[in-house]
């Protein structure tokens, strides 16, 4: 029983390293904004950025990850589980859609970068669940232009 179990847990180790090396997966623990196009899904966005506003000041992890350390290789993790099972699968939605949970950090990076200039929109604004949309009026800022 120990021995199949070691033989189980050896392939799940080479199958996982086999993975994160095929995947280029240590790129991903870099702020490169070349390894968020590993996966062709990406090049349309990374070619927007390259084009955009904000190409000059911000790569994809200014925007896309927490500020903070930990918070930031969480984000990194928590999202290159689900890209890696939708890829994977081909379960994903084309174009691809930012949830909710990075929405959430996107519109905290907005705001921490651009406090002086939005600072009076953050007062409070009625109803205390009111959520700031950045992207709602701002979405070709770190993208680029659709086309």
């Amino acid at each position: 029983m120990k021995s199949v179990l070691a033989i189980l847990i050896g392939l799940l180790v080479i199958a996982g390293g086999y993975t994160f090396w095929y995947g280029r997966g240590a790129s991903y623990l870099s702020d490169d904004p070349a390894a968020c196009k590993n996966c062709h899904i990406m090049n349309e966005h990374y070619d927007g950025w390259l084009k955009a506003s904000h190409h000059a000041v911000a790569t994809c992890n200014d925007c896309h990850t927490p500020a903070a350390f930990v918070p930031k290789y969480l984000v990194k993790a928590e999202n290159g589980f689900w890209h890696s099972k939708g890829f994977t699968l081909d379960d994903f939605h084309e174009p691809i859609r930012i949830r909710k949970g990075n929405k959430v950090v996107l519109n905290e990076n907005c705001i921490r970068c651009h406090e002086a200039m939005v600072s009076e929109m953050m007062a409070p604004r009625g109803h205390p669940h009111e959520e700031i949309d950045c992207t709602h009026c701002h979405i070709v800022v770190g993208h680029g232009p659709a086309r």
